[in-house]
Formats: C-alpha cells, structure tokens, sequence
C-alpha cells in the first residue's frame, strides 16, 4: 500500500471522542492522493483547523504526532461527513491535471468493462465518444473533455462523485480511493 504525504483535516475533536473513557485530541482527515479516511493524534499543545492541509508523511511531521490509522466513512463524524465532498472536489479541482490525465489512460477493468464506465453518468456511447476523441488528441483539461464529448456530464462532478460513492460503499472496483485496511496500522 502506498502512503499518503498529506491530508486535509475534516473535524478536529480536542477533547477526543465522548464515546471514549480516554479522552485523546483526534482530528479525522481525507489523503490527498488516494482519498485514504484517517484518524491523526496531533502533537502536545497542536490543534488542527477544518480544512487545513497538514504533513503526514515521512519524517518530521510539524503538527501529526502519528496517524492512528485507517478509519470507513461510516466511522466519520457528522461534521467530518459534511465537509467531505467539498474537500474531494478541492482536492480534485486542485489535481485537475491528474484526473484529466485518467480519462486520457482509463483501460478495461474486464473485457467487457471499460473504467471510464465506472464513473457515474458514462455509458458505452460516452465511452466509445470519449475513446474517439482521445485517439485524436489527449484531453487538456475537464473544460476540454466537456467540449469534445458530446451530452457528457460535468467530469469533475463524475469524478467527484466516484470517488464519493467509492468511500461510502464496498465497490467491487476502486479507481481513485484507498481501500479502508480492517485492523492494520496505517
């Protein structure tokens, strides 16, 4: 599994969860590569913002003391719920570069299943239009994939939304999420 280098903070609790004799500051956060759901201890006297983008990765974390691990949306607070799909579409507005690059690559995931057809609102007839308009030029951008693709939803809002239904559901196929590890140490 590859790490995330960095998260942005979705709720911070620091009195811990009110569920819990021990009552441990703990912020919940979402990766900013693979859309990993993650609970992090801060450092003594650190309190984390909504929304702020902290390091987690390798060596000196400034404000992470450690992550505690992998967490599922369900065990995500109301709060932390609400400002996730806003957070995904920032994360992929912010890496449109990135996203746009995917449905210029998508392959098949079966031999009769193309990953673009995973995404909500694709169809063969989107697929196949998209497949067309690749061959002659690589997409530049989500602007670019709505102009050349005819009737196409919004991308980003499809890729939002994939990923959105990829963190709330056990899918059979992920594209853009880390699978939630059950009881492993992040």
């Amino acid at each position: 599994m590859t790490k995330e280098e960095n998260c942005i903070v979705l709720d911070f609790l620091p009195q811990g969860y009110a569920d819990r004799r021990q009552a441990d500051p703990i912020a919940q956060a979402v990766g900013t590569e693979f859309f990993t759901l993650l609970e992090i201890i801060p450092r003594e006297d650190t309190d984390f913002a909504q929304r702020e983008l902290v390091y987690i990765g390798e060596g000196k974390r400034d404000k992470a003391k450690f992550i505690r691990g992998q967490i599922e949306y369900n065990d995500l607070t109301n709060l932390a719920q609400t400002y996730l799909e806003e957070t995904v579409d920032k994360i992929v507005s912010d890496n449109e570069a990135r996203f746009v690059d995917f449905f210029n690559k998508a392959g098949i995931v079966t031999p009769r299943m193309h990953k673009l057809q995973l995404l909500p609102g694709v169809g063969t007839k989107h697929m196949q239009a998209m497949l067309a308009e690749r061959t002659k030029k690589p997409f530049a951008s989500f602007n670019d994939i709505a102009e050349r693709v005819k009737l196409f939803p919004d991308p980003k809002k499809a890729i939002v939304k994939r990923v959105m239904e990829e963190l709330k559901n056990e899918e059979k196929y992920y594209l853009f999420v880390s699978k939630a590890l059950k009881k492993e140490r992040y």
